[in-house]
């Protein structure tokens, strides 16, 4: 049997930039359960962080949190040294099921238009940023066409789309990708990282898949299951220090990252 690398905590990487979110002894408890118990955790400007962990260890509910969905029953999450207590428009959610968060009565555009809608632009002042973050991804074909004539690829680039029309710094993205075919999901996951540099988001990302996490993340936080004070949920920072911009294949076949997912996949085998 070949013993399994250990995962180690982040190194120096961790201070090159300021904090935008911060998770500051964040408890949550739900239906009298403890979920998360106590998550000290930093995310700095521009960083992506994937979040894994057996299912049921808290990785949405950690989302959730930081988008201001649901209130931490200990501690606090910070945005930009502000409390997050309700949802904001610098902070955007993508989830997981596209079909509904898109109005399938409405265009890409008009979907696309929800953002400015509920931030309260000006009508004559929406059509020049629909246009704008149509194009980053890609859907300018597709502006007047309803969801159903849309693919699931089409589909989540809409809800990305309707993120970016808000101008968030802080992308959070609730397992994306997680219901599309290979080929498309790794289409989309390069472009999300074009997409991230290019815009210079920060962006938190909850994934089951060790090889996305890794392909995209900068860091890796690996969750525990039945969190105690002693045994918080945060049970390891891992850093990725594979080089940018990153390629399906050539990254996947570098060492370094064939060490990291052997390491992360006995972490999660173990629990």
């Amino acid at each position: 049997m070949v013993n399994a690398p250990e995962l180690r905590v982040e190194g120096a990487a961790a201070a090159l930039a300021p904090p935008v979110l911060q998770f500051e002894r964040v408890a949550i408890t739900l239906g009298g359960r403890e979920i998360l118990s106590p998550v000290d955790l930093q995310v700095r400007r521009g960083e992506f962080v994937c979040v894994i962990g057996p299912s049921g260890c808290g990785k949405t509910t950690l989302l959730r949190a930081a988008a201001g969905f649901v209130a931490p029953s200990a501690g606090r999450v910070l945005h930009q040294g502000q409390a997050i207590d309700a949802p904001r428009r610098d902070v955007a959610f993508v989830f997981q099921d596209y079909g509904r968060a898109l109005l399938p009565w409405r265009t890409v555009r008009a979907n696309v238009a929800l953002a400015l809608e509920a931030a309260r632009v000006p009508t004559a002042q929406r059509g020049d940023t629909i246009t704008r973050v149509l194009r980053t991804v890609g859907l300018t074909a597709h502006a007047d066409k309803f969801p159903a004539q849309l693919s699931g690829g089409m589909q989540q680039r809409v809800q990305i789309a309707r993120c970016l029309a808000q101008q968030p710094d802080v992308m959070l993205m609730d397992e994306p990708f997680g219901a599309l075919d290979a080929m498309t999901r790794e289409a989309l996951q390069d472009e999300l990282a074009r997409l991230v540099r290019d815009e210079g988001l920060t962006v938190m990302f909850v994934t089951h898949d060790l090889d996305e996490a890794l392909y995209l993340g900068d860091r890796v936080v690996a969750l525990r299951s039945n969190p105690t004070p002693e045994l918080p949920s945060v049970a390891a920072l891992v850093d990725v220090p594979l080089p940018q911009p990153r390629e399906q294949i050539a990254t996947k076949e570098n060492p370094e990252f064939l060490r990291l997912r052997r390491a992360l996949y006995h972490y999660l085998g173990r629990r």
